[in-house]
């Protein structure tokens, strides 16, 4: 791959995840406190969705910074269905009782993210550094664009839900 469509896939790949941030923060902003509190998705609310947001963002920090150096991230030692206990584990760790709060921790979280990312070479995002879980080969790439993936999912359940319950 050349350099040019390297620095452009970087672009691409961050543009998304901070697109859709911005899309979850400006939804989840709209909500009444009813509404931040009430129970939309199995056994969450949209507080605990964005404390689960705000952990994976943390997550993805250290697990990043493990690929590059040719290591499995931790993460990984503990996956079950849909990361059920790892996921419960974010929300108890970054759950914030003030709204406010909470979404502002949320943008700093990921602007932490991406900093990090902005230091990162191009070619270093879908280089092979020989990290592997169950012979799935692990990139920074692959990281984050399964973290864009599970947001745009979660910005459709919460658009999906209040839509409706409107």
């Amino acid at each position: 791959m050349s350099t040019k469509s390297q620095i452009l896939r970087k672009d691409t790949i961050l543009s998304a995840l901070v697109e859709v941030r911005q899309n979850i923060l400006s939804k989840a902003s709209t909500l009444s406190e009813t509404e931040q509190n009430q129970v939309f998705l199995g056994i969450w609310t949209v507080k605990d969705l964005l404390a689960h947001l705000i952990g994976w963002d943390h997550t993805n920090l250290d697990a990043i910074q493990s690929v590059l150096s040719g290591e499995l991230p931790s993460f990984y030692q503990h996956r079950d269905h849909d990361w059920q206990t790892y996921n419960a584990r974010l929300v108890k760790t970054y759950k914030k009782s003030s709204f406010k709060e909470l979404l502002a921790s949320m943008s700093v979280s990921q602007e932490r993210l991406v900093e990090f990312l902005e230091t990162i070479p191009p070619g270093h995002f879908s280089k092979d550094f020989g990290v592997r879980f169950r012979g799935y080969k692990v990139t920074v790439q692959r990281l984050l664009e399964a973290e864009t993936k599970d947001e745009q999912i979660h910005l459709q359940q919460i658009t999906d839900f209040f839509k409706k319950a409107k």
